[in-house]
């Protein structure tokens, strides 16, 4: 029995199995759930007696068409219909910006959710991944992704605020900054999906400043913060010419009965909605505090509900994952199939203390082996982490082409560049650029030693998160002695034109990567105006405080 729960692992690429798998090859009871990222306080248990009371009503009947649904939403959140499109979660939006707005070439900082690397390559794009560095907890500067962006000529830029897996939080008068140094690229998308469970900041969203810009759309979720993964909805926020572009594609009934069903209930609960965000908050620092005391295991600092943890010298992710599920019943997320991570890394869903309590009794005793009889956890195997993206060396090496030395040389180089590097200002020209051409690979030579930069007051520095400090910092891995002298890239050529056409799907771009070959090189085996209303109750759109 155990095997056969564990082998679900090894037969999914991108994802864990489902809960309905895992139950299904278990005894019939689903495992303690650290793993999916969902509000374990909401809806209450009288909103589920009343779902529950009007079951046969939402299983029999149409829904309302997803114009109606939207028209409610919209009601709640006091945004403007045209600038909203709801989908069949957030993947289904993604999927259909992928589609209609995503021309050729795509950025993201990786690790990060893996619709936004898999997804693209699937429909034959080339994804530019920037790496986050372990050695710097995962930060992502922006204007070294900026710098980034230029360097290889991408045509939209995505970022995770905060990110997936590690939770990592940026404020809004960076991204505001951002968007605006980007606003000649074809799109630029915000995916506020956690941000509901943020405390950094009062007003993080972005969505007011999406939807006065052109090239700008915002993705957030419901299910996630409702609670309700099961429930496939989430929405955009963009100026009206994109959204409106997403929402003609759509089905009429693209959004199920318990979408709506759940979306008309949420006028009369916004106060155990508000009360449900502020529990997550406070469990996010007692999980955090209780992981950090774990010998040798790095909690890094989260605004998401969950956590992201480095796992002791030693132990492979796999076989914790393995053995919490079949000895503990426990479900944890195993990083080593995100692009950018490795095996000894764990994404841990935050929960009530009582959950935590038994989470960390495992893992104690599946770790260190204070359980009799138990064994230390296997040493990994071709999963080790060496600068912090051991997996995405391999995979944007293949991927970015002759953009790897460069992608190399600028992250050794952004070691010594602080956050407050000046970021690349908008190009003149709105047009399209031509990418540029792959470069030959050419015999090694030594990088010479990056200079360092002033930092400038202009832009905003990383604030320090309310967060318990790690177990150990990690520590810092220097990148190795040579690489390819293909760092230098020549600038991109003059564009003459918008591209004669779409890639044929299925075709990588430029020297990128299809998904089945993605997966191949990662160790696998298989291939509001103001926010939420009516609003003496409701939390504002990132759920912080009360409007009103």
């Amino acid at each position: 029995m155990a095997d056969n729960v564990t082998s679900l692992f090894r037969s999914t690429a991108a994802h864990s199995p489902s809960m309905a798998a895992l139950t299904r090859e278990g005894d019939g009871s689903g495992p303690v759930d650290f793993c999916i990222p969902c509000n374990p306080y909401f809806p209450t248990p009288a909103m589920f007696d009343e779902m529950a009371a009007r079951l046969r009503d939402i299983i029999t009947y149409y829904p309302s068409s997803a114009d109606t649904i939207t028209g409610e939403l919209c009601n709640l959140l006091q945004l403007p219909p045209q600038c909203v499109a709801m989908g069949n979660g957030s993947t289904e939006l993604i999927t259909w910006i992928d589609h209609l707005l995503v021309r050729e070439s795509l950025a993201i900082p990786v690790p990060t959710f893996g619709r936004w690397t898999d997804q693209p390559m699937e429909t034959g794009k080339r994804v530019d991944m920037f790496p986050l560095q372990e050695s710097n907890g995962f930060v992502l500067d922006l204007a070294q992704y900026a710098e980034f962006i230029r360097k290889r000529g991408t045509r939209v830029a995505v970022i995770c605020n905060p990110n997936n897996p590690d939770g990592g939080f940026l404020h809004k008068q960076q991204l505001v900054q951002f968007m605006d140094a980007m606003a000649d690229l074809d799109l630029v998308v915000i995916d506020e999906s956690f941000l509901e469970f943020a405390d950094a900041e009062a007003e993080p969203s972005v969505v007011q400043e999406a939807m006065l810009r052109p090239n700008v759309v915002v993705l957030r979720s419901l299910g996630k913060n409702f609670g309700l993964h099961g429930i496939r909805f989430g929405y955009l926020v963009a100026n009206p010419s994109l959204a409106g572009k997403v929402r003609s594609m759509l089905p009429k009934w693209n959004l199920n009965s318990f979408a709506e069903h759940v979306v008309f209930m949420l006028k009369e609960h916004g106060t155990e909605y508000l009360q449900s965000l502020q529990q997550v908050r406070r469990d996010r620092l007692d999980m955090a505090a209780q992981l950090s005391a774990l010998p040798g295991l790095t909690v890094y600092p989260s605004q998401g509900n969950f956590l992201f943890v480095r796992l002791p010298v030693g132990a492979e992710g796999t076989v914790v994952r393995d053995r919490m599920l079949t000895e503990h019943r426990i479900l944890v997320r195993e990083c080593g199939n995100k692009v950018g991570s490795s095996s000894r890394f764990l994404r841990l869903v935050v929960r009530p203390q009582v959950d935590v309590r038994r989470l960390v009794a495992g893992l104690e005793q599946v770790l260190y082996g204070t359980r009799k009889g138990a064994a230390v956890p296997e040493l990994a195997t071709g999963t080790g982490y060496s600068s912090g993206t051991a997996a995405v060396d391999r995979l944007v090496g293949a991927t970015n082409g002759a953009g790897m030395p460069a992608l190399a040389a600028q992250a050794m180089a952004g070691q010594s560049m602080g956050a407050g590097t000046p970021m690349p200002v908008a190009a003149q020209a709105a047009a399209p650029q031509q990418m540029p051409q792959q470069i030959p690979q050419q015999a090694p030579q030594q990088i010479p030693a990056p200079v360092p930069q002033p930092v400038p007051a202009q832009f905003p520095q990383q604030v320090p998160q309310q967060f318990p400090q790690p177990m150990a910092a990690p520590a810092p891995a220097a990148y190795p002695a040579q690489l390819p002298a293909a760092a230098q890239m020549p600038a991109p050529a003059p564009a003459p034109g918008p591209a004669a056409g779409p890639t044929p799907p299925g075709v990588p771009a430029r020297g990128g990567l299809t998904a089945a070959q993605v997966r191949g090189t990662n160790g696998l085996s298989p291939a509001p105006a103001t926010g939420w209303p009516q609003a003496q109750s409701w939390p504002n759109a990132a759920g912080m405080g009360q409007t009103g």
